[in-house]
């Protein structure tokens, strides 16, 4: 037998009338749906101390108990990938993820992952869920993250995350000259259409809320820091996308490049040439599972990320006309 797992989660109002482990899923997404459908059958997952079947619906306000032995959670290869290690102690390890690196295997990716340069990495990834990651960033999108390196801090991290305690920072540069911040809360799930995308679904959305702030403004974009109080899949870039201002260089989102009326030709090149959406996760702060003491971590923006505000400052001011 391995170490246990004990985890616990309440049914929120929005997942009221959901299949067990499509709740399930929900409230402990560092777990894979196959791995919790497992616990379900086997007792392990129950539901106000009653064993249900995977199908049966949960009601809002239901207590999800989980208590099982770990077992080697992963069958991935290890891969010298390099890490960039923002911090390291024997319960987390906090790193700068670069744009273009998948997070997790999964099809068209079995390999070249952060999974697999973890395990490298240490091989007390091996043992832990999903290699110990317990948030994800998108494939392009760069920036912080916190990995957990035993089972005590991944059921930690897990449920801080759960809590909504864990403090995600963001810098974006989205189309458009703001003219302040504020607070986007509109609920999100799946494109009704494009199954491959999520989008603002006003009846049966989960709920999402991005604040953000200017943090720089031009005469045609605007930089602006993102914080999170939920944290739905691509949740700012749909969001900003929602409010008519979408990432500059957002493939899924933001439509075709949006060139201003007489911008310069480093401009136009810039902005063309930025292929991928101009987001990076900044800051994070949670409570150190060893010590339960809070924590901040920072990394620098992405060096491509820079060099676009840079040319934004330069380029892309008021008056300014190619020639």
């Amino acid at each position: 037998m391995g170490d246990t797992i004990e985890l616990t989660a309440q049914v929120p109002a929005d997942l009221h009338g959901s299949r067990l482990d499509q709740a399930a899923a929900q409230l402990f997404p560092a777990y894979s749906r196959s791995r919790l459908q497992s616990w379900i059958r086997k007792g392990h997952l129950r539901v106000d101390g009653a064993q249900l079947r995977p199908r049966d619906a949960v009601t809002a306000g239901a207590l999800l108990e989980v208590v099982t032995s770990l077992e080697p959670a992963v069958s991935w290869v290890a891969q010298d990938i390099a890490l960039q290690i923002i911090h390291e102690d024997d319960s987390i390890l906090v790193l700068d993820k670069p744009a273009g690196l998948v997070v997790h295997p999964a099809a068209g990716h079995a390999a070249g992952t952060l999974v697999n340069a973890l395990l490298a990495h240490s091989s007390e990834f091996e043992q832990l869920p999903r290699a110990g990651i317990v948030h994800r960033l998108d494939k392009e999108t760069s920036g912080i993250m916190v990995v957990a390196k035993n089972l005590v801090a991944h059921n930690d991290l897990v449920n801080q995350l759960q809590a909504r305690s864990v403090q995600r920072e963001y810098v974006a540069v989205c189309i458009g000259a703001l003219t302040g911040g504020g607070t986007i809360n509109a609920p999100m799930g799946r494109h009704p259409r494009q199954r491959k995308k999520m989008a603002v679904v006003e009846h049966g959305g989960k709920s999402a809320i991005t604040h953000y702030r200017v943090a720089r403004r031009f005469a045609n974009h605007t930089q602006i820091d993102v914080s999170l109080e939920t944290g739905r899949t691509h949740q700012i870039r749909v969001h900003m996308a929602h409010r008519h201002n979408p990432l500059v260089g957002d493939p899924v989102y933001g439509g075709r490049p949006r060139i201003p009326r007489g911008a310069s030709h480093e401009l136009i090149e810039g902005l063309r040439g930025f292929s991928r959406q101009a987001l990076h996760a900044r800051r994070l702060g949670l409570i150190h599972p060893a010590s339960g003491e809070p924590v901040h971590y920072e990394c620098p923006i992405a060096g491509d990320l820079s060099a676009l505000i840079e040319l934004l400052a330069r380029e892309d001011v008021p008056g300014k006309v190619d020639g």
